[in-house]
């Protein structure tokens, strides 16, 4: 059965390389990267995948769309708004393949998604089985572009899956109180949520990795997942709340690039969910993509390099 999934949130052009010397342009952004990688974990099981987002007219643009094609994605419900164009954003990896960022979004088409009387996302939000978004999608909105894709939330979780990534960029949010009612909202409007243990901790100031562990167990939605890097993944099933699982990751040799290792994570484990598998099973799935992402430079890896996963 064809299963459809609607992606909300900033693609952003990318510049990798060093400060002052050669740079390779591409794009990415978090929910784009698990869009592309839902993508081509679900194809084989009918998964479509769409994104909802906003760009300008100009040839930047074009030339984004034109690429989110090519990847399989469904443009419908992006919006193109004059005199407006994407964010921009650099990054330098170091010599252990960690990450540092620079970003030029203030004025970004992404953030006046919702500056329309009807998107093209609720227009359409009937047709889709499920909704994916991060904590990168709620800190780019205004207030008022955040409720109305909480209402959104609501209005769908009562049919389909919900899903929230708890993507958290502390430069990103102007007040840490306003992010912490974000992310309660969030998790109390999700089906399944995908909570990285140290950005938890970061959000709420938690002493430790294992008091961030502690309050995530205790999140209202259904149906849980938290990742705790190398460690193995734990999971909980919303038929069997007071259970947790555990799901194994993979060592990799040697890490080139943690750039959208999340993301791809968020990819693998949706496909394989939405396909009929287990939480665990979805899990596993989920560290093994991530675990080849990370062996490649760049947000979105050529598709070639992991085929053999599919």
């Amino acid at each position: 059965m064809i299963q459809r999934v609607a992606v909300i949130g900033e693609c952003m052009l990318e510049l990798q390389g060093q400060a002052f010397g050669p740079m390779t342009q591409t794009y990415g952004g978090d929910t784009l990267n698990t869009a592309v990688y839902l993508r081509r974990c679900g194809q084989a099981d009918g998964i479509q995948v769409a994104y909802a987002t906003a760009v300008g007219e100009d040839s930047l643009s074009q030339g984004l769309l034109d690429r989110w094609i090519g990847q399989g994605l469904d443009t419908r419900l992006v919006r193109r708004i004059p005199g407006r164009h994407p964010g921009l954003y650099m990054i330098q990896v170091d010599e252990r393949g960690e990450r540092s960022f620079h970003y030029w979004r203030d004025t970004a088409a992404a953030k006046a998604y919702f500056e329309v009387e009807q998107t093209p996302l609720e227009q359409y939000a009937e047709e889709f089985d499920a909704l994916y978004l991060s904590g990168i999608t709620l800190a780019i909105l205004p207030p008022a572009g955040r409720e109305r894709l909480f209402a959104l939330m609501a209005r769908m979780r009562s049919r389909a899956t919900v899903v929230f990534d708890n993507n958290f960029r502390p430069r990103l949010w102007p007040q840490i109180q306003e992010a912490r009612d974000a992310f309660e909202r969030a998790f109390s409007l999700a089906t399944v949520a995908l909570v990285t243990a140290d950005d938890h901790q970061t959000l709420w100031g938690l002493p430790t990795l294992d008091a961030a562990l502690t309050r995530a167990q205790d999140l209202p939605t259904p149906e849980l997942v938290i990742k705790r890097g190398a460690e193995p993944t734990l999971v909980r099933e919303a038929q069997d709340p007071s259970r947790w699982l555990t799901a194994p990751t993979e060592r990799v040799a040697k890490v080139v690039d943690t750039t959208a290792a999340g993301d791809s994570f968020a990819g693998g484990y949706l496909a394989r969910r939405l396909a009929g598998g287990s939480a665990v099973e979805a899990a596993t799935f989920g560290n093994r993509v991530a675990a080849r992402v990370i062996q490649h430079p760049g947000a979105v890896i050529p598709a070639p390099a992991m085929a053999d996963l599919l």
